[in-house]
């Protein structure tokens, strides 16, 4: 928890808030040197909680029972305190207030974080009250956020007494431009702990939110135009975030409940000052496990569930993740920017709400392995019977649609990080071919490209639904690619020592433009017809381009 600067009135007699822990810092971050839990805690402290390293595999469940799930005391006043600054936010803090000569209107309060998900930790808060105001768009929410933000900040500052706590302002946390949000520190009244609230203020991109409708594509090609930081309007998603969770098993949630324990104990405790991921990414990663390795079963094992969310962990420079409940590819805005992210330095996490937003961009997952590697020795991870471990790849297989001239078009499931040759095994068991099979794609920037047999679709970077071309091919032909006007393009096969007058005509049989009605040119240059290509010094996988006569 950040440093807390008081925002209540000199006057206040209410009791100061705790002072945060002190723990000791890693000395060299890239050393990664392990420090205990009595180490962190100090000799005058204890933990609270039985140590999970310590805890047998089979009794994960009763740790989770027994030290995470929420007392109703604590739960009760969570709820209390978020409902005196949800009242507070609605009805004194823009009262008679002018922004920028606009005024502000609160539209509705949303509840996120874990607390809305159904995910909290006992004695442990994360409330996010998301503030829909009056906004227009994405632009006008950035314009006047930093406004909002100040205002937010001296009305507490003035009006804190109303809320019946004592409460502080954490410092902002480090963003690129204004700050997006305002922390609010809340001292328990039962108890030493701070309840952390942090107040967004968002757009309401969604408008009427329905759980049982799909955002319309719109409303992300108009956060892709917006060009914002990468999730920096994730908070106008906040209810499908917490959709995306709440309705979870609740065997799940006790998942995710643990996973979170160990991300707050045992790494973030450790590497305070180091750019980790995010909660929330562990929190996708483990339903992205939970998915795979059961099918979205109610009943599991969770020592199983929790080896695999720590096995996959140490395969972070893999992992490639992504949902398509609510965007998808349909939009070509949409469908282009969610490649385009798909083909980032993995790890890659896309957050389901929220395309721009890739959780495990420029952190330092090689301490959330190493940590994870621990922990996979410790006793909380000896399952035994090895046979039993989920099985889960770090991307989900990409559905593979095959194309060849007068087949008809079929489908396949692939491994991103299967070689191509594997594939090519798998049409030939269903396609009578005798001759090399040539694999192609297009790409996003309208260019043809060979799939290789020894490489992976994950090293051209292809995690989503594709479409290839077969092409079988005969010693001495070669593959070239001609590519039409309207930048789609198509593979031939054909011997080198052909004339264009050949290549013309397979073009006009493929249903393409008759013979006369072309013209070809490679490399700026006009092809004539009694030329070969080995005369033009046409080779394999080389691109023609074809424009039909007016």
């Amino acid at each position: 928890m950040g440093q807390c600067v008081s925002a209540r009135s000199k006057s206040s007699s209410a009791s100061p808030v705790s002072p945060a822990r002190k723990f000791p810092l890693q000395r060299d971050e890239h050393k990664a040197e392990r420090i205990s839990p009595k180490e962190l805690l100090g000799p005058a402290e204890t933990d609270p909680t039985q140590d999970l390293y310590e805890t047998p595999a089979d009794r994960l469940d009763a740790f989770v029972e027994q030290n995470l799930q929420p007392d109703r005391e604590w739960k009760e006043e969570m709820q209390d305190a978020q409902r005196r600054i949800e009242r507070f936010l609605r009805e004194q803090c823009f009262h008679d207030e002018l922004i920028l000569d606009q005024e502000i209107r609160v539209l509705k309060v949303v509840k996120g974080g874990s607390s809305g998900k159904g995910t909290t930790l006992n004695h442990s808060s994360d409330v996010d009250l998301v503030l829909f105001l009056n906004f227009f768009s994405f632009h006008h929410q950035a314009l006047l956020r930093g406004n909002i933000i100040e205002v937010i900040s001296d009305k507490l500052s003035h009006y804190s007494g109303s809320l019946a706590y004592d409460i502080t302002l954490a410092k902002p946390k480090k963003v690129v431009g204004s700050p997006r949000s305002v922390c609010i520190c809340v001292q328990s009244r039962k108890s030493s702990e701070v309840i952390q609230v942090d107040v967004l203020p968002a757009f309401d991109a969604l408008g009427n939110f329905s759980p049982n409708l799909k955002p319309s594509p719109e409303i992300y090609e108009n956060l892709i135009i917006s060009n914002g930081n990468p999730g920096e309007f994730s908070p106008s998603f906040t209810e499908l975030q917490r959709h995306f969770v709440k309705y979870r098993p609740a065997k799940l949630k006790g998942l995710l409940r643990l996973v979170k324990h160990w991300y707050l104990k045992y790494l973030k405790l450790r590497y305070p000052r180091a750019q980790i991921p995010a909660k929330y990414a562990l929190e996708l990663l483990t339903i992205y496990t939970w998915e795979m390795g059961t099918d979205k079963s109610e009943n599991f094992d969770m020592d199983e569930g929790f080896v695999a969310v720590m096995k996959l962990l140490t395969d972070h420079k893999d992992i490639c993740i992504f949902w398509t409940e609510f965007y998808d590819f349909r939009s070509k805005i949409v469908g282009l920017f969610i490649k385009q992210q798909l083909n980032e330095c993995r790890p890659v996490i896309l957050d389901p709400a929220d395309p721009t937003n890739n959780l495990g961009k420029d952190k330092r997952w090689d301490l959330v392995a190493q940590e994870a590697n621990h922990c996979l020795r410790q006793r909380c991870c000896q399952i035994g019977d090895s046979s039993q471990a989920w099985h889960v790849q770090p991307a989900r297989d990409v559905k593979v649609t095959v194309r060849q001239t007068g087949e008809k078009a079929w489908t396949l499931l692939v491994d991103p990080y299967s070689p191509i040759w594997k594939m090519k095994v798998e049409i030939k068991k269903t396609r009578d071919t005798h001759g090399q099979l040539r694999l192609s794609f297009q790409k996003p920037d309208g260019e043809r490209q060979l799939l290789s047999s020894r490489q992976t679709l994950a090293d051209y970077g292809i995690f989503s639904n594709l479409r290839i071309w077969v092409l079988e091919t005969f010693p001495p032909e070669i593959q070239v690619f001609v590519k039409h006007s309207s930048s789609q393009s198509k593979a031939y096969a054909i011997d080198p020592d052909n004339s264009i007058s050949d290549l013309k005509m397979k073009i006009e049989k493929a249903g393409g433009p008759y013979m006369e009605d072309q013209i070809l040119k490679f490399q700026g240059r006009h092809l004539r017809n009694h030329c070969s290509l080995r005369d033009l010094q046409i080779k394999d996988c080389n691109t023609i381009i074809l424009i039909k006569r007016a």
